[in-house]
């Protein structure tokens, strides 16, 4: 039986910060002076019975929420404005001065919770994943990667900061990359190879300079794997992600189902793109236009606008779900337009402590934007689930059931997507473009989740080496009918624009083994909406307080990535888009 959560309460998406027990209502995070004394209380505190060993958890999951608020801010700042060296440096600060100095008593914490002689008596049920979780963080930790975790973070920033700064000029406008994309969809094509080269020749420009920084990082964590006795990085980051439920084989395999079923299913798609363009070949830029020939759909004009409209989706399919928004917006914890200086991307960042997520992203007026807007919003509230749950760690599950959360909301809520598109055409439109996004997911998971495991199971590799392997496995599963004549100085070096390479390594695969268990809570939510979405809600809440298989068993789904399970869902999305 699964530990039960606390019930959703009528306060869950208030925004006032739960009371503190432990640290004084006014702390702050300045330096580790002022932070020390608390860790070395709770190492050094006398535990006499399973009560008291169960508070001193509590505690310290108390303190861990402030500093984990605290370098969350650090970085909302950061990335909202990459060209302010003051955030930046804040942000530096907190990872070289604070951070390398946590770990170690994180680790002596670690180590008193499983000598206790008191910890056979905390609820074994309740705690079980924490505890694996503990003692697998024991097993990898080795105090000569603290300062090589420093490092690779700062990497880490050049990256945000160089991409982050990246513009290009078309007919006299200056503008970011995320907005010369939305050209891509013009239905002039001329115009759309237009953007599509200067993207590419801009991202050309510091292909050098990233390829060197990719080099760095690839070293560093080497070093760490070997470090921690792995043989390479891929298996030190199969430990330290918690993934206890499935191997690098099992990846393989999942890259192998999506070549046979989901590929040919792209293709055929490419074939139908290209013959109502009525073109003799597809090329890169005429993959994002509307094959009817019809202009780019804008279903907001402002940042404001789109979070106005969103609520009201969200409001529609659960009051609740609105509520959440609705919350995040009356404290101003959304940035959503693009500009200039923003790092690249968009996420839901957690804040422990507070309970109510922080939103970034880098709208333009898109579909895409819709989306990425939905998505996150499912991250959110997720987190406003997970919010009254006693322990910080149980607010965290692993990345393949956040994104269910996040990947089920963007199809879940389709049925109200009226709010965007009032037009009937508009909207079938819009549902068909994405229903074709959610199949070209996968092999584009597949594509950077294979390019990793060959990165670092081969660190020794060349740069020449790294692009050819890059364009075999892009060959292998992307655009197989795109004719990229003359444009393959292009290629090798796609896999820059994917961030999760530099900031988040071995964080991608989550992605399809989510879209195919978020494809099958939307199928149960067409047979039964109410009872699906309760599924989902009720699973959500959950939070890392069971296996990844009982979270998705709690939602009325399988987690299961097998050939014959990804053609069943592959078949019903193919299904639903005929019937549009």
């Amino acid at each position: 039986m699964l530990y039960s959560p606390l019930e959703i309460s009528a306060d869950v998406t208030s925004s006032q910060r739960p009371a503190r027990h432990y640290l004084p209502e006014a702390f702050t995070v300045t330096d580790w002076a002022q932070i020390e004394p608390y860790f070395v209380e709770l190492r050094d505190r006398a535990i006499g019975s399973g009560a008291e060993l169960e508070q001193w958890l509590l505690d310290r999951s108390e303190l861990e929420s402030v500093l984990s608020e605290d370098l969350a801010w650090r970085y909302i700042r950061m990335t909202c404005d990459t060209q302010d060296q003051q955030r930046s440096e804040a942000f530096q600060y907190f990872v070289s001065e604070i951070e390398p100095l946590v770990a170690p008593h994180d680790h002596a914490l670690n180590e008193k919770l499983v000598a206790s002689p008191y910890a056979s008596e905390l609820d074994q049920q309740k705690y079980r994943i924490f505890l694996r979780s503990v003692r697998r963080a024991l097993e990898i930790y080795r105090a000569e990667n603290i300062p090589l975790k420093t490092e690779i973070s700062t990497k880490q920033q050049e990256y945000a900061a160089t991409v982050g700064a990246m513009t290009v000029t078309l007919d006299g406008e200056e503008m970011t990359l995320q907005r010369a994309a939305d050209r891509l969809k013009d239905t002039d094509r001329a115009k759309r190879e237009q953007a599509w080269q200067a993207i590419q020749d801009r991202r050309l420009q510091d292909a050098p300079k990233l390829d060197a920084l990719f080099t760095q990082l690839i070293g560093l964590r080497h070093q760490m794997a070997r470090n921690a006795d792995f043989a390479n990085f891929r298996d030190y980051m199969f430990a330290a992600l918690g993934r206890f439920d499935y191997t690098p084989e099992d990846c393989f395999a999942f890259h192998r189902a999506i070549r046979e079923t989901v590929v040919p299913l792209i293709d055929e798609l490419d074939l139908e793109r290209r013959q109502d363009l009525a073109l003799p070949e597809l090329r890169p830029w005429d993959l994002d236009v509307d094959p009817s020939g019809k202009a780019p759909m804008r279903p907001f004009e402002t940042g404001q606008e789109l979070l106005t409209k969103t609520i009201t989706v969200f409001q529609r399919l659960d009051p609740f779900l609105g509520d959440c928004l609705t919350t995040m917006r009356d404290m101003g914890h959304l940035d959503l337009e693009s500009r200039k200086g923003k790092a690249p991307g968009g996420y839901n960042y957690p804040l422990d402590e507070t309970g109510v997520p922080f939103i970034f992203m880098n709208a333009t007026s898109s579909l895409r934007d819709v989306i990425t807007m939905l998505h996150e919003g499912g991250h959110a509230v997720h987190s406003f689930l997970t919010r009254r749950l006693p322990m910080g760690a149980d607010k965290h599950p692993p990345s393949e059931v956040a994104e269910l959360a996040s990947m089920s909301m963007e199809l879940i809520s389709m049925d109200y997507w009226d709010v965007f598109f009032a037009d009937a055409d508009e909207l079938r439109r819009a549902k068909k473009t994405h229903l074709e996004s959610v199949l070209e997911t996968f092999p584009w998971v597949a594509t950077i989740d294979k390019f990793q495991h060959w990165v670092y199971e081969n660190p020794e590799h060349s740069p020449a080496e790294r692009q050819q392997r890059w364009t075999q496995v892009f060959d292998e599963f992307n655009q197989r009918t795109v004719s990229w004549q003359g444009l393959e100085n292009y290629k090798p070096w796609l896999w820059q624009k994917q961030l999760h390479l530099y900031e988040v390594p071995f964080y991608y695969i989550e992605y399809a083994m989510a879209q195919l268990g978020a494809i099958a809570v939307w199928r149960n939510f067409r047979q039964n909406p109410q009872a699906g979405l309760d599924a989902y809600k009720r699973a959500l809440a959950l939070g890392y307080t069971a296996t990844i298989g009982e979270i998705y068993e709690a939602a009325g789904i399988r987690f299961d990535f097998s050939t014959d399970y990804l053609r069943s869902l592959a078949d019903f999305v193919r299904t639903e888009m005929a019937q549009l």
